[in-house]
């Protein structure tokens, strides 16, 4: 029993001095964690700077920036493990690195896969900041693009935080990636009215409301014949922005509904016929009363 507390003794006396030996590494590894992060801001600050001259796209001087960041703070935890346990080189943790790769991967799969899919989207540049695009269920605005999301913000004023492994799988409606945006607007017009007149008085109409642009011209067709009415389609051109297509919208509905009184051209209410059997019988069809509503 002497025996074995000795023993545990003796091996507490050389665990503290191995502990007391090690303490100024360790002391000089934390050291160097805080000038890590500093050093890794200045890089990130100078990637900045740097991409801004040298990159005329924005996604690729996120990306160096990004890199930079990272590739900083990866380096000062090498060289502070280097510097905490000497007896381990940067061969060794590079191997420990490698054995563990595997088990890192499985844990971490989805971190990476949102990594790549990252560095994916910046560098093909599918989209930019301040586009807007639609992904799944999802509409608004790219607030910014990093090596693991893409942030939107909603009309409504949300923010969506989208996993770039999403965004770079699913499909993607970028609809500000034209400089011009077509809107369909149905409108039914009466039977009664001249069909190439009442064509001629919407393309003038539409073609003088603020907010739709002359090239390409508004057109109005001709789409079918309805319950009620001669179905046409008017379509249009604006700016692609979310805002410019609705408001201008708005307007054109103003601006032809207008047109339309002025002009004497009538848009139906659905019509219906309505039928009066006197007590079932079959054969017997009285007309509505007056006043009947049969709109």
């Amino acid at each position: 029993m002497t025996e074995l507390l000795q023993e545990i003794k003796l091996s507490l006396i050389r665990l503290t001095g191995s502990v007391i030996e090690s303490l100024p590494g360790i002391i000089f590894a934390i050291a160097i964690l805080f000038l890590t992060r500093y050093v890794a801001n200045l890089t990130k600050r100078l990637a900045t700077v740097t991409g801004k001259r040298v990159l005329k796209s924005h996604s690729l001087r996120s990306l160096l920036t990004q890199i930079s960041y990272v590739a900083s703070w990866v380096a000062g935890i090498l060289f502070a493990c280097v510097i905490a346990f000497p007896d381990l080189g940067l061969g060794d943790i590079v191997g420990l690195l490698g054995l563990g790769s595997v088990a890192i991967g499985f844990a971490f799969q989805d971190i990476f896969k949102n990594f790549l899919a990252g560095i994916l989207l910046l560098l093909n540049e599918p989209f930019r900041l301040g586009d807007q695009i639609i992904v799944n269920e999802y509409e608004g605005t790219i607030e910014e693009i990093t090596i693991r999301a893409t942030q939107i913000k909603t009309y409504q004023g949300e923010r969506i935080v989208i996993p770039n492994s999403i965004v770079f799988t699913s499909p993607v409606q970028v609809l500000t990636a034209m400089p011009h945006r077509r809107t369909d607007l149905a409108l039914g017009i009466d039977y009664n009215t001249p069909l190439t007149k009442a064509i001629d008085i919407l393309v003038k109409t539409v073609a003088t409301v603020p907010g739709v642009l002359p090239d390409p011209l508004p057109e109005v067709d001709a789409v079918g014949f309805g319950d009620s009415s001669i179905d046409l389609m008017i379509r249009y051109w604006t700016k692609p922005q979310k805002v410019q297509v609705r408001q201008t919208k708005t307007r054109v509905i103003i601006s032809l509904k207008t047109a339309c009184e002025q002009a004497e051209i009538p848009i139906p209410y659905p019509i219906r016929t309505l039928y009066y059997y006197n007590n079932g019988q079959e054969g017997e069809v009285f007309p509505p009363s007056p006043g009947t509503d049969l709109g």
